[in-house]
């Protein structure tokens, strides 16, 4: 038995690449200045449409006595790609601060409609558990 719906299932996922994605355009941020430093970035597109295309994805259970979610044999595995083929800057840098600032807006943009998703998918399952009141 399925506990968890593949639905809340690929909006965790979501939510991971996004904070995944958060984490990679501030650490560009941080290296804005840094000789020899390239850009870094998470493609969030083609992670969640290789995640949909799958029918269940991996749990994570910190004991062997919890109960599987998923299929645990599939993988959702968003990549950080290196951004090689640019130089922005004569030191070597190509991290634009104008594209990393709306890259960070958009990724905010996403995230905040994933979690006002998910939260409602959560109200659902609480008002089932709760008979309607």
């Amino acid at each position: 038995m399925n506990l968890i719906s593949p639905t809340i299932q690929s909006l965790e996922q979501a939510l991971s690449t996004s904070a995944l994605k958060q984490q990679t355009h501030t650490a560009n941020i941080a290296n804005v200045d840094t000789p020899g430093y390239k850009s870094k970035q998470v493609n969030f597109e083609t992670a969640l449409k290789n995640a949909a295309g799958k029918q269940a994805m991996a749990s994570y259970k910190t004991d062997s006595k919890h109960i599987s979610f998923s299929n645990e044999s599939s993988q959702f595995d968003p990549r950080v790609t290196v951004n090689e083929n640019s130089e922005y800057k004569i030191n070597g840098n190509n991290v634009d601060m104008d594209v990393e600032m709306s890259e960070l807006a958009k990724n905010q943009l996403l995230y905040n409609a994933v979690t006002d998703r998910i939260s409602g998918k959560f109200r659902s399952l609480s008002s089932v558990i709760s008979g309607g009141r």
